[in-house]
């Protein structure tokens, strides 16, 4: 065995280490994909072609060959949707609540005293016993002209079944 100098164990020692870092490097750059995930999408087929997932930003597209070649569009996504409006009405419950807690703002309020035929007039509020309904009844008038349109209708539909009645037994 020849003695190794110096240079030469320095040249190997390089080479040895220049092919671990090319093994190692290569192994490192592997196991930066966990061996569950065969790239950057997962592909699932469905009726109309596929649907794909972005593993790494969740966005679920599905994807139909047409004339031009494949074409994928982005399912809408409606947990976003529907955290968007409830944001919203969560900020307007709390506009609201903050409005109540302002105080009522009447704006036109006046200190008159309402006229009798307006409907909005409060009345004095009256013991549970006290109450009385009163009911207005029908004049004799308004109970007359009833019965006369009653009358009325009644000859109508005798006549008219009638008419009925002789054009059948005509035709027979």
């Amino acid at each position: 065995m020849r003695p190794s100098n110096s240079s030469t164990a320095s040249w190997l020692a390089a080479a040895v280490f220049a092919a671990v870092m090319t093994i190692g490097g290569g192994l490192v750059a592997a196991q930066s994909v966990p061996d569950s995930e065969n790239g950057r999408y997962s592909m699932t087929p469905i009726p109309e072609g596929v649907l794909r997932l972005d593993t790494r930003t969740g966005t679920v597209s599905t994807c139909s060959r047409n004339g031009a070649g494949w074409a994928c569009y982005a399912v809408p996504d409606e947990r976003t949707a529907l955290d968007a409006e409830i944001g919203r009405l969560q900020a307007e419950v709390e506009k609201l609540k903050g409005q109540i807690a302002a105080g009522p703002t009447v704006s036109g309020k006046i200190d008159e005293a309402l006229p009798k035929s307006d409907p909005l007039k409060k009345e004095p509020k009256v013991a549970e016993g006290d109450r009385k309904i009163e009911i207005p009844l029908p004049s004799d008038q308004d109970v007359d002209r009833v019965m006369s349109f009653l009358e009325k209708a009644w000859r109508r539909l005798i006549d008219m079944a009638n008419r009925v009645q002789k054009d059948v037994s005509g035709k027979i």
